[in-house]
């Protein structure tokens, strides 16, 4: 499972077999990336529109694909146009049965989950896209050709992105993307197969698939998940694991934020998944794109690690106000 280490990556050359090599693995548990023709932007249509003081929040439906429709919010923040674009973020929503999608904009309740919000107020434009087989979005998978929810998120998230390419009140191609738990990982998947993500945020989302839960890989086996997962005999023959994938991002900026009293991803396994990608990072003199914070808090976002994980999204993907 181990593909890095010093001794097979030693040039950029090598490094991109090796990238290769792991987006293959990857697909061998989530399926495969969908072929699609990606030659236009998803139909869209506004459900509904609240104005806040700052930017105005549309609840939204996008074509994902031509069977498919997918629920999002889209945040554009106040006096952005053409000639003033701001630079957008693709907030993805933490694990909700009841809201879903709703989590990130403030409409479920929970406290310090409205980072779509907060980074709309900030200048941001921001879409927010269900996760599904979550809450209300309950998409057929299997007819649509899928094995795995990931893979189908992942294909809607970067459909997010194509609405947004065609704004002509986003800065197009170059994204950042962020995330709580369920939204901390799916950035990381978002990411390794989307380049446009140019900055990735993961909070309390990720540790080596062998340190999850002290070995039970159930919950990653689920449908919405990667059932595949489940299949194999022993964890370390899973082909691929957060190391590989977080590697894969490089030279592309990344932060993980691993609090060290999370009962749900272990502090510890997180910093090793780091310091492994590191090395690569390192290979294409990058290595200050990649960062690792541990806070004081359990599961959770708090308005302190919040306000890092925007401030990191600025540098790396600016905003409308700076």
């Amino acid at each position: 499972m181990n593909h890095i280490n010093s001794e097979n990556i030693d040039s950029l050359e090598r490094w991109a077999i090796t990238r290769e090599a792991i987006l293959g693995a990857v697909q061998q548990v989530m399926g495969d990336v969908p072929g699609r023709n990606r030659a236009h932007p998803p139909a869209w249509s506004v459900i509904d529109e609240t104005a806040f003081t700052g930017y105005t929040r549309y609840r939204i439906t996008y074509e994902s694909e031509p069977d498919s429709s997918t629920s999002a919010f889209l945040c554009l923040p106040d006096g952005i146009g053409p000639d003033q674009p701001a630079a957008g973020v693709l907030c993805l929503h933490p694990t909700n049965h009841d809201h879903g999608y709703e989590d990130v904009v403030g409409l479920s309740g929970r406290p310090n989950r409205s980072y779509a919000s907060e980074l709309a107020e900030r200048g941001f434009v921001t879409i927010a896209p269900s996760y599904p087989l979550m809450a209300s979005y309950q998409p057929d998978i299997d007819t649509l050709g899928y094995v795995s929810g990931t893979m189908k998120a992942i294909w809607d998230n970067s459909r997010a992105l194509d609405l947004l390419d065609s704004l002509n009140e986003v800065v197009s191609g170059s994204y950042g993307a962020i995330g709580h738990s369920l939204g901390g990982h799916n950035s990381v998947y978002s990411a390794v197969f989307d380049d446009r993500i140019q900055a990735t945020v993961s909070n309390c989302g990720l540790d080596s698939y062998l340190d999850y839960k002290d070995g039970n890989i159930q919950g990653w086996s689920q449908k919405r998940y990667m059932p595949r997962i489940g299949t194999y005999g022993s964890l370390n023959d899973i082909p691929f694991d957060f190391h590989d994938l977080i590697s894969a991002l490089a030279p592309r900026a990344c932060l993980v934020s691993a609090p060290v009293d999370d009962d749900n991803f272990k502090w510890r396994s997180a910093a090793a998944v780091v310091e492994a990608a590191r090395m690569v990072y390192r290979l294409h003199n990058a290595e200050e794109n990649i960062r690792i914070i541990h806070p004081e808090c359990a599961h959770d976002f708090p308005v302190q690690i919040r306000q890092t994980c925007y401030d990191f999204l600025a540098q790396h993907v600016g905003s409308h106000d700076g």
